[in-house]
């Protein structure tokens, strides 16, 4: 009997103590021409466990919670533990009664400089800056884990933005690119910078109705949520009157334009020729994805 509870107990701290991301990490360095150097595959493994060990919010996850995402570095030149890369992030989130996984984070990070030596100590402090590759890093996990918990309750990623916007502000110390003002409109420090900010608040909230209203309630009511989706289409009208061609519709895009061609092709036949008009306008880098929708 005591056996059972020793090991009831064992299961229940392992369950507490869960971390939040499952991520697959790849390092690409074939256009270093020197991608044979372990140095890449060491970097590789360290930053695997340092994201998926470490335990970045104070919620328990269960193992079929962890969020599924990946990281691929793709390292463009390589010297005296000097790194410059890209970085492509993408999560996605387990849509309700069903197998699919929608595409909720797809960014391309192309300012993505960073010092690193074989088997440094990767340390993450959430006030203070450590180094480039943990910001970088750290600050696209927040902002994965804030995006997936918008996604569930309107305006739940609030404290993993905040966190996000503290690691871009201490990080602007530093002369890489992308924390600061003066680095542009499609920087980290205006994605969240924009997210945060009311000029685009219905980013969030149809972040939120778009799959708790929309794609979670396709399994029982097609139409209804197909037709949710299309209204939420109007709602990011909204912004791009406010601000046209904002950076954070890009982004929104990014992950969802392959997902909206399908669902407004496939299922219940309602009008779209609105949503497509106003696809066009908002989303026109995605023209082509628009023009195969069949209705």
């Amino acid at each position: 009997m005591r056996k059972l509870i020793v090991l009831f107990t064992f299961l229940c701290s392992s369950i507490a103590i869960s971390q939040e991301l499952n991520c697959t990490v790849n390092v690409i360095a074939q256009l270093t021409g020197n991608d044979n150097n372990v140095v890449f595959k060491t970097l590789e493994k360290q930053l695997t466990e340092f994201i998926n060990n470490t335990k970045w919010t104070e919620k328990n996850f269960s193992p079929e919670e962890r969020i599924n995402c990946s990281m691929v570095i793709t390292v463009t030149n390589y010297e005296n533990d000097n790194f410059s890369a890209t970085l492509q992030v993408s999560s996605s989130r387990p849509v309700f009664n069903s197998s699919y996984s929608s595409p909720v984070y797809n960014y391309n990070d192309k300012d993505f400089n960073f010092q690193y030596l074989e088997f440094q100590n990767l340390v993450f402090n959430p006030l203070q800056f450590e180094s480039n590759l943990v910001s970088v890093l750290t600050f696209h996990i927040y902002m994965i884990l804030g995006i997936d918990a918008d996604t569930f309750a309107l305006n739940g990623g609030d404290e993993y933005f905040a966190q996000a916007q503290t690691i871009a502000n201490y990080s602007q110390q530093l002369n890489g690119q992308g924390w600061k003002l003066e680095d542009g409109l499609q920087s980290r420090f205006a994605l969240i910078d924009n997210l945060l900010s009311p000029t685009f608040k219905e980013i969030r909230s149809t972040m939120y109705n778009y799959h708790i209203g929309g794609l979670d309630i396709m399994a029982e009511d097609a139409k209804g949520g197909k037709n949710v989706i299309i209204d939420q289409l109007s709602e990011l009208n909204k912004i791009n009157r406010r601000r046209p061609n904002s950076y954070l519709l890009r982004v929104f895009f990014d992950a969802k334009s392959d997902e909206l061609m399908d669902i407004l092709s496939g299922g219940p036949t309602v009008s779209v020729v609105d949503a497509i008009e106003i696809l066009n306008r908002i989303a026109p880098m995605h023209s082509q994805k628009w023009r195969k929708i069949k209705y």
